[in-house]
């Protein structure tokens, strides 16, 4: 006798009353679509407790499957206070089985990528995780693949070469806020905020980030913070200089429109300031004169 489905436990189901009619209740607005919906209709996030409409979290979670590379998928709601992140059992039971496979083979590979004592290898046909040793320098060391025993180096993916540097990673230490960075660490295409912590993807641009989670600016090679850094000038000096993406034109002429915002503002204040000097005391007259006629009490009718 097989056993009635278990219901997602991520959903709100409305009270049947004691004749079996649904019971009247409040109706509840999606944060996505803005239309309003039935308890039954609406599905709550166990981590955060949004409360969204069940059709359009299906699209998101979809949307976020294709576009996130297995990032963990957050909460749709970008003020929300909590940062929630959805589990696999909520996006189990909203997606199809082929997208939520799709999803877990996407995050395994995300993981093995940012883990520093993994890697993939390189062989074409061989898709075998390998354990990488720890190096306390942080110098490449060989690798041996179990399945075809290849030996190659951690760095660069290339035969191993011995105490030789890698062809096209020099593995020269980048001082950062956080330490070092060494080699292709430097240049991976997924890293994660200093601040917040949450997995971060570049695939190309300009090398000025902007975590969307925490608000925070810092530069995409050394993680270095450029929150009061408006002119750019980490990228003049130092291991990252000329390594912005952009032209030394669009460096200057993004320069002289902050300089032009600032000296526009200075030239308001200035301008403004005589205008307010000569005013207030019109201003203070009809404030005091305003005062002074709530004083005063009205007078009794006589008789």
């Amino acid at each position: 006798m097989g056993s009635a489905e278990k219901p997602c436990p991520d959903t709100m189901t409305a009270d049947e009353s004691e004749a079996g009619e649904l019971a009247l209740e409040p109706l509840l607005t999606c944060k996505l679509c803005l239309c309003e919906y039935s308890r039954n209709k609406m599905t709550t996030l166990q981590e955060c407790n949004c409360v969204f409409c069940t059709a359009c979290l299906k699209q998101y979670m979809e949307l976020a499957i294709q576009e996130g590379c297995g990032s963990p998928i957050t909460c749709p709601d970008m003020v929300c206070l909590n940062h929630g992140t959805l589990q696999e059992a909520e996006i189990a039971c909203l997606v199809p089985v082929d997208q939520f496979e799709l999803y877990k083979r996407l995050k395994f590979e995300r993981e093995v990528h940012l883990d520093p004592q993994r890697t993939w290898c390189p062989t074409a046909d061989c898709q075998t995780v390998c354990h990488i040793a720890p190096s306390e320098s942080g110098a490449p060391v060989p690798v041996e693949c179990p399945t075809c025993h290849l030996t190659f180096c951690s760095s660069c993916k290339e035969p191993w070469h011995g105490q030789h540097l890698c062809q096209e990673n020099p593995t020269t230490p980048v001082p950062t806020e956080q330490g070092f960075l060494i080699g292709a660490e430097t240049d991976a295409s997924i890293k994660q905020c200093p601040v917040c912590r949450i997995y971060i993807e570049r695939n190309e641009g300009c090398a000025q980030m902007m975590c969307k989670n925490c608000k925070h600016t810092f530069c995409w090679y050394c993680l270095q913070n450029l929150d009061n850094d408006i002119f750019l000038r980490h990228y003049d000096r130092g291991p990252c200089r000329n390594k912005l993406g952009h032209s030394r034109a669009s460096v200057m002429w993004n320069r002289t429109q902050v300089v032009g915002i600032l000296v526009g503002l200075g030239i308001i204040a200035l301008v403004t300031s005589p205008l307010l000097l000569v005013a207030s005391p019109c201003i203070i007259c009809c404030i005091c004169k305003s005062c002074r006629s709530k004083k005063k009490k009205p007078s009794l009718p006589t008789t």
